[in-house]
Order: C-alpha cells, then structure tokens, then sequence
C-alpha cells in the first residue's frame, strides 16, 4: 500500500507542472514587475510600430509585432491587473527621431515601464548621424527619463540584422556594422543597471533550428514567428531583471 501511495505521489508531482503550463500560468507569478495599472511604452522604429494605427481603436492601436504579442498574452493572463500598453514606434526613426518627439511620446506618458528598441535605420539609413551622436543623444533620453520619470523601470533592445534579402551577401560586413550600435546599447545597460534584450543572440540560436528568412522576411524586420521570439525574450528579460516586481 506504502508503494501505491507513494508511486500515486511522484504521479501526482510530474504531472503538476504540465498541467499548470496546460492552464496557462506557472506556479510562480510572471512579469510581477509589471504591476496593476502600470503604464507599459513600447519605444522605437518600424520594429516595434508593426503597423500599428493611432487613435482609440484598440485593435489596432498595438500593431502586429513583438509588443502586441505580449500585450495579448499578458492581458489575457493578468486582466486583474488592468494594465495599458502603448505603442509609439514609428517606421524609419532613428535615435535622432525618438528625441524629437521623447516629451509627447514618453514623458508625457508617464509609463512605469519603458521598452527601448532603436539602432537598425541609425546604422544603415541615418541622416548623417555618426556612432558617437548615436551614442550621446541615446544616453541623454535615458538620462532625462530617469530625471523626470523617478522610480521608472527601462529596458533596452538589442538592435538586430539577419542574412536575409540584399543583407546576405555582405552579412558579415553588414552585421559588423549593427554591432557598433549593439554594443553603444550593451554599455548604456551596464552604466545605468538597465536590463538588455539581446535579440541578436535569440535570432542567432534560432537560426540553428530554422533558416534565417523564418525569423525576417527581408533581414531587419521579423515575421509572424520572428516577433513571437522576441515577445518570449522580453518576458524573459523582464522576469529576470526584476524578479520580485
């Protein structure tokens, strides 16, 4: 009888956690940084604009993109929260462009959290801004932010590039390139203690697993699949940088 019992226990135990992921939460909380009626930004260019139309037609005010995935996802889970997601990407800007328009579509927002992704039309579609400019004008906005927006949390995306399109036959030399601003990005999130998405390292791995032109139809912009990556591995970040909320 002690053996039933205890077979019946260890049955009981594997199957748990599958059922729990079955049900859509895990035992633990998620995202608890995200606290109820926060204020989430998702800041940046075409990447994160998906398209995305403004006004007050909340289905399609998020987009198609990585933030409309965890929009969903996390306002389906967590309703109780009653969380607002914005999206203020806009096609084409560049670090330049987010400073321009950072008081309406940051500051005045008053998010608790804000999501930066900006660095791919910096590197290759620029108006005349150099690396160091690219550099200056993104610390400032962190800066700022912090300055006005006290107790504020901020994570940084990682800016990508895959051989896909007119970018694979001179990838490297390409990839080179985005990696000057990769790594402005990797030493702003160190200095400030900020959290970083490294998008081009979860693209890098899942190109192991499938071809490049999965994850990006044309090697900056990500497909269906492509932004689902990414949504994962923000939550991700999120999770890890501020486990206790």
């Amino acid at each position: 009888m002690r053996w039933l019992m205890d077979g019946h226990a260890l049955l009981l135990a594997a199957l748990l956690p599958a059922a729990l992921l079955a049900g859509g939460k895990a035992a633990a909380e998620d995202l608890p940084a995200l606290r109820p009626n926060g204020v989430i930004v998702f800041q940046g260019d075409s990447i994160t604009e998906g398209g995305r139309q403004p006004g007050d037609d909340l289905n399609h005010t998020m987009g198609q993109d990585y933030d409309y995935i965890i929009a969903a996802q996390v306002g389906a889970d967590y309703p109780e929260r009653d969380l607002t997601f914005l999206n203020r990407g806009i096609s084409g800007n560049t670090v330049t462009d987010l400073a321009a328009r950072w008081q309406a579509d940051v500051i005045a927002l008053k998010p608790d959290l804000l999501s930066i992704l900006v660095g791919v039309n910096d590197t290759f579609f620029s108006k005349g801004e150099t690396l160091e400019a690219y550099a200056q004008t993104y610390e400032r906005l962190i800066q700022e932010t912090r300055a006005k927006l006290p107790g504020i949390k901020i994570i940084l995306g990682q800016p990508f590039l895959l051989p896909v399109g007119t970018y694979k036959a001179e990838y490297p030399a390409k990839l080179a390139q985005v990696r000057q601003r990769q790594a402005v990005v990797e030493r702003l999130a160190a200095q400030y203690h900020l959290p970083l998405v490294r998008y081009q390292e979860a693209f890098d791995a899942a190109c192991g697993k499938a071809p490049a032109d999965h994850w990006s139809w044309d090697g900056v912009h990500p497909t269906y699949a492509g932004h689902g990556l990414m949504a994962r591995e923000w939550r991700r970040a999120v999770n890890a940088a501020w486990p206790q909320g």
